[in-house]
């Protein structure tokens, strides 16, 4: 069975099913309408960037974060601009509605000289639904006892496998039962309804990268390249928490990798590219700097001394030495890795 719904802190297994309704779909999005908005960056339209900073003007006030956002355009006869996306744990400094500029991690898109954040509507969030469950001895209690604390099982780990059985990764939700039925998959089997205001859904441009690695991982290198930003960040992501979920063989000291770096056109291409240099095809080998380091340190294919032969190095140079900070400032993420790679252990040679 595909799934199975775990008790997050002790593990015991609630119950395994073949199919779950309701894993996709679209999250509770905040909605910035930004004031007197000067662009600085043509073009601004549909999906902006998978993480936006806003910068206040006040340089006592951090940057927030707005991450997967795209903007409905302009406001009627206010030049302003909206812009929707998740925000960040932060969000907005409280009290703070004053001018901000925006980027999107590689360039400025613009400035406001106000701000309001409007609360997404108040709606019913659609349930999460395992069909056709077994059910392990302790839902099977639970529902025997049907009191609403018996029904509140607690926060839960939805593990997902792929079809050759491997794990692939999980959804962490706060599980409270509304409803269950026999299930016409077979008997002693339920259909269990969940509460789906307690769990993040998958969103749908997402769902073609799940379902290609649903059927298990890729079998050749860069199956990810005709892949835009957005959905190579959503390919990058699963291939980041099926790593963790496997156990991983250090290569020997002195091993030689290669790079092809003729598709690291943004920074998830980037790792992705690094990922399969160093592990083959659906590798994984950091997913940002902090998670380079770590990898760099071994347990995730690597020991070092070891050389990279970075093929076609000039496209990442390109594209990911002009960036920026979180709170705006000039930045060069491809020196930045290659540095990176060096102080552990890995000689880099740019072809």
């Amino acid at each position: 069975m595909r799934y199975a719904l775990t008790e997050a802190e002790y593990g015991h297994v609630w119950g395994a099913c073949a199919e779950v309704e309701g894993l996709y779909g679209e999250a509770g999005r905040a909605t910035y309408e930004l004031f007197g908005w000067a662009p600085e960056t043509a073009g601004v339209r549909g999906w902006v960037g998978s993480r936006v900073w806003l910068v206040p003007d006040d340089a006592a006030l951090g940057p927030w974060l707005l991450e997967d956002a795209e903007t409905l355009g302009q406001l009627p006869r206010t030049g302003g601009l909206v812009l929707t996306g998740l925000d960040d744990y932060e969000g907005p400094p409280e009290g703070y509605a004053g001018p901000v500029r925006v980027h999107d991690g590689r360039r400025w898109l613009g400035a406001c000289r106000e701000f309001t954040r409007v609360l997404p509507p108040d709606r019913a969030a659609p349930p999460l639904v395992l069909r056709g469950l077994a059910q392990g001895d302790r839902l099977r209690a639970a529902l025997a006892k049907g009191t609403r604390r018996a029904l509140d099982l607690g926060e839960s780990a939805l593990e997902i496998r792929d079809d050759q059985g491997e794990p692939l990764t999980e959804r962490r939700l706060l599980s409270r039962v509304r409803a269950w039925r026999p299930s016409s998959y077979g008997a002693d089997l339920i259909d269990l309804e969940l509460d789906g205001a307690h769990s993040t859904p998958v969103p749908p441009y997402a769902r073609p990268v799940w379902e290609r690695w649903l059927a298990g991982p890729p079998d050749a290198p860069r199956a990810w390249a005709d892949l835009g930003t957005r959905r190579r960040g959503a390919w990058l992501d699963l291939v980041q928490e099926r790593a963790c979920r496997r156990a991983h063989r250090d290569r020997p000291a002195g091993h030689a990798y290669e790079l092809d770096g003729w598709y690291t056109t943004d920074e998830p291409g980037l790792y992705l590219a690094l990922g399969e240099a160093v592990n083959g095809p659906g590798g994984y080998f950091g997913g940002c700097l902090g998670a380079l380091d770590d990898c760099l340190r071994g347990n995730f294919g690597h020991t070092a001394p070891a050389t990279l032969l970075w093929r076609d190095a000039e496209i990442a140079r390109e594209h990911l030495s002009g960036t920026l900070t979180a709170d705006g400032r000039p930045y060069d993420l491809f020196g930045t890795v290659l540095d990176a790679l060096a102080d552990g252990g890995m000689r880099v040679t740019l072809a």
